[in-house]
């Protein structure tokens, strides 16, 4: 009959309009996938006498209704911890143990520190070792640790520097740290004890012969080994002709076969409540302080350093977050470190339209979708990320609009059919 006909179409166009409407509701929803309604044609086939080539359809079903997974729009947003996904995948959350799969990126702290969305499932991925070391394979909540960072006491210290060969042998000795004219050439590096408390290395390089040097050297102006004593430490430096170094020597420190210092005896000083400068209750890194001046040449030109660095820290406190397109979580500190504190991880499916909508922008898996194949970020078949932005939803507005149109016109031209046949049958009933 044409009234089941017409019915069909009626439901059928009900749904593309509910369809429709909930892609338009959802066209400012983060990380949202617009829906499509498909249909099929439906035909009713005889038990005795099979179907028939010429055979009437019996109208309209709804085949399915799927999502599309299209890339949406990024937008930037600024806030450290949103996150978008440029390509393949989704990130993985905990309800309560259950893994839920979104791709909404919008993600803050809880009071514990770990990194929830607005429904308070936690972000999963890859935790870190002491040494800020991805551990892969093993998928975890992420947690932002906001304690200190526990200070760092230097135990290398590398410096890259010339030597004036053109300068005179001082004309004042023996060296006196307060007079300028016992030595040529003077600078000073900040290094730290076991508990992060900064101290300073002065060095001080006074010309000997043609091709020789002398380093001397104190920390907080005493003598590294004795803080009672201003007396410094010091090291002979020997250069070739040609203004490489060629070789070193020290009593009071040691000298491996490349030619680098390492101070072993230093007790980390500080002024006393008589105000002389006595052990600080700290301790220098284990091993001793090595100096690495390996590169250090003597050639006709001004005295410089070109290059410094040293590996200890004082404690910090954490100041920010940023995320690499890798979906490394760096924490930057007050006191200049950078430590990675996690990897977000991403999910991938062979069928994500066989995916379960969970709401709020989140799918769980299902038979159909299949098992999730889980990695970092930018490897194998996995979008990178994007830090400081939000994926928009994919979702048209001017052809969702279209298709309202088109969806209405439909229902009316159904409704039109189910009135027709109402009229022909009021006419066979008059007429019998």
């Amino acid at each position: 009959m044409s009234f089941n006909t017409g019915l069909s179409g009626l439901n059928a166009a009900n749904t593309a309009l509910n369809v429709t409407g909930n892609n338009i509701a959802n066209v400012a929803t983060t990380g949202f996938k617009k829906s499509r309604a498909e249909f099929g044609d439906v035909y009713a086939n005889s038990l005795f006498l099979g179907s028939s080539k010429n055979g009437v359809g019996s109208g309209v079903t709804t085949a399915a209704v799927s999502q599309q997974f299209t890339q949406g729009t990024i937008s930037s947003t600024g806030a450290s911890l949103d996150m978008a996904i440029n390509g393949n995948g989704f990130f993985v959350v905990s309800d309560n143990g259950s893994k839920v799969y979104t791709r909404a990126g919008a993600f803050g702290t809880d009071k514990d520190g770990n990194i929830v969305d607005a429904s308070q499932n936690k972000l999963m991925g890859y935790g870190t070792d002491s040494n800020g070391k991805v551990i892969d394979g093993v998928l975890t909540t992420l947690k932002v640790n906001t304690s200190a960072l526990a200070p760092k006491a230097t135990d290398t210290v590398t410096e890259t520097m010339n030597l004036n060969s053109s300068n005179s042998v001082p004309s004042v000795t023996p060296f006196d740290a307060s007079d300028t004219n016992s030595y040529n050439y003077t600078f000073s590096t900040d290094i730290y004890d076991s508990q992060g408390n900064s101290h300073t290395m002065t060095q001080y390089f006074a010309k000997d012969d043609t091709n020789a040097w002398t380093m001397y050297a104190n920390i907080d102006g005493v003598n590294p080994s004795n803080p009672a004593s201003t007396t410094p430490i010091s090291a002979k430096m020997t250069f070739n002709s040609d203004g490489s170094l060629a070789s070193t020597t020290s009593s009071d420190m040691t000298v491996d076969a490349t030619g680098k210092f390492t101070l072993t005896n230093w007790v980390p000083a500080a002024k006393n409540a008589a105000g002389v400068m006595a052990s600080n209750g700290s301790v220098a890194a284990t091993g001793g302080v090595t100096l690495d001046m390996t590169q250090t040449s003597s050639y006709n030109t001004t005295s410089a350093v070109t290059a410094k660095s040293q590996d200890g820290y004082a404690t910090g406190s954490l100041s920010s977050l940023s995320i690499d397109d890798s979906g490394n979580i760096f924490g930057t500190y007050s006191n200049g470190q950078s430590k990675n504190i996690g990897q977000v991880a991403l999910a991938n499916f062979a069928n994500v339209q066989g995916l379960t909508p969970n709401g709020a922008t989140g799918w769980r898996e299902s038979s159909a979708s299949g098992v999730p194949i889980v990695g970092a970020p930018s490897t194998g078949t996995m979008g990178n990320l994007t830090a400081g932005s939000l994926e928009d939803s994919n979702v048209d507005l001017t052809s969702e609009l279209v298709n309202l149109i088109k969806a209405q016109s439909n229902y009316q031209a159904n409704a039109k059919t189910i009135s027709t046949e109402s009229t022909i049958m009021q006419t066979i009933i008059q007429m019998t």
